[in-house]
């Protein structure tokens, strides 16, 4: 699985849990860049991202991501240490 296909997954649950399906990740995008993603939904976002790719965050790692790319590189390396 690439980071861009992991991008789109992560696309696809933000806009499922914002209900806005013209959510477009990148990179660099940051929950400040996106209207209604706040704390809480930044949280389910997360325990969705989690249950998508088989994964689990220690909460200093959820702190610690300060944006999208941070999220992708953590999932890549929960998937790697598998």
């Amino acid at each position: 699985m690439t980071d861009q296909d992991i991008l789109q997954a992560l696309s696809e649950i933000l806009g499922d849990l914002l209900n806005d399906e013209s959510i477009v990740l990148k990179m660099d995008t940051r929950r400040e860049d996106v209207p209604d993603w706040d704390s809480l939904a930044y949280v389910n976002f997360i325990a969705m991202a989690e249950m998508r790719f088989g994964v689990k965050f220690r909460v200093s790692e959820i702190e610690s991501f300060n944006n999208v790319a941070a999220v992708v590189a953590g999932i890549n390396a929960k998937r790697g240490a598998k």
